[in-house]
């Protein structure tokens, strides 16, 4: 292998590969990034058996041929060198790659490509297409919301569903729900339910958010994986097998106070207030009082530790309904908030035992939904 390449360019690439490979792992190839020549780019690859991405450089191609090499080494030596252009040649006998940059040279030794695991991509031609700037939204309104604890491995992945002409992702933890459809344009009857990790739509999110195509989406239950292909990049992630909860049955379906914030105003009140909030297993009360004699709406956000004080915000609201006192966690609160698309949020309740839910204001359909905490008197 034969190859010369940009400095920033192969930089770049390494750094998007970079996320997938494996800290931890029994297969010492695992920890290398495939460097392989594909027509005339170069082609680097990364995977820790869950997720495996693939990105495409420009580069002037002498000599065709793959290795694999240390990615953290190459990461390393290549973000040292100046924006010049990097010369790799592969000594196929005792698989050293040899790098010049400019005055700078470097020896690695790499392992045979052919002990790289292969990262396939599904060949079927029925894919679905997403906006980037919608996919990123959709991820960060959703995401969050998965568990992290491995002991319900559905809970730790985001639910994709197809149906109807939309797509579905919603996500769960046993404390709160987030929920995110969106219209399809190029959608088929079929009706398809799967499972994708969120480290996986959380790589995904970083990678998109460079990009300006669509993203093409396409998933495969036969083998278990679903694949994502975007410019210069595609990413390949299994599945998470098991059956998800039915959200539907989740999200209330009524309420007897619907209050309407300033989102932006809320968040900052709910940060305040989490400062108190840490040394009290983060309970956040929110008092709720409707207008009354014409008088204006208010929303109290307050917070007590019993070691440290207290703290009180007041926002003006437009309130629907009866008064209520509510709490919740305040970590839930400000990651639920921080998704809302909107310059108004509104938030849905029925009695201080029952989930609230918040939805952004005249925006997307984005539903969460948070279980209150308990309030000692």
């Amino acid at each position: 292998m034969k190859v010369s390449c940009l400095q920033e360019n192969l930089a770049k690439g390494l750094a998007i590969v970079g996320r997938a490979v494996a800290t931890r792992s029994t297969l010492p190839v695992l920890s290398n990034i495939l460097l392989s020549t594909d027509g005339s780019r170069l082609k680097l690859s990364a995977t820790n058996l869950e997720v495996g991405i693939n990105c495409w450089i420009g580069a002037k191609v002498e000599q065709e041929g793959a290795t694999t090499v240390p990615a953290r080494l190459l990461a390393d030596f290549v973000n040292s060198l100046p924006p010049e252009r990097i010369d790799l040649d592969l000594i196929t006998r005792t698989q050293t790659l040899n790098l010049k940059c400019g005055r700078f040279e470097a020896n690695i030794k790499g392992i045979d490509a052919q002990e790289f695991p292969l990262i396939l991509v599904p060949e079927e031609d029925s894919r679905l297409t997403i906006k980037p700037e919608v996919l990123r939204q959709m991820i960060d309104q959703v995401a969050f919301a998965a568990a992290t604890d491995e002991s319900r491995p559905v809970l730790t992945g985001v639910l994709a569903e197809v149906a109807d002409g939309k797509l579905t992702l919603a996500a769960a933890d046993g404390y709160r729900l987030s929920v995110r459809p969106v219209g399809l344009e190029d959608a088929d009857e079929r009706t398809i339910s799967v499972i994708i990790p969120a480290r996986a739509l959380q790589e995904l999110r970083r990678i998109a958010g460079e990009q300006d195509q669509p993203v093409e989406m396409l998933i495969a239950p036969n083998r278990n994986q679903v694949f994502f292909h975007m410019h210069d990049v595609d990413l390949v992630s299994q599945l998470v097998e098991g059956a998800f909860p039915d959200y539907r049955q989740i999200i209330p379906s009524n309420h007897t106070t619907r209050t309407i914030v300033n989102a932006a105003d809320f968040l900052k009140a709910v940060r305040m207030a989490f400062i108190f909030a840490r040394d009290a297993a983060n309970i956040v009360r929110l008092q709720i009082i409707p207008g009354a004699d014409g008088g204006p709406a208010r929303l109290i956000v307050t917070a007590t530790s019993a070691e440290h004080g207290d703290n009180v915000s007041e926002l003006d609201a437009e309130v629907e309904g009866a008064p209520i006192e509510i709490a919740f966690n305040a970590r839930y609160l400000i990651e639920a908030l921080a998704a809302v698309d909107t310059p108004d949020v509104s938030l849905e309740t029925r009695d201080p035992s029952s989930p609230g839910v918040i939805r952004p204001v005249n925006g997307s359909e984005f539903v969460h939904v948070i279980m209150p905490m308990y309030m000692a008197r």
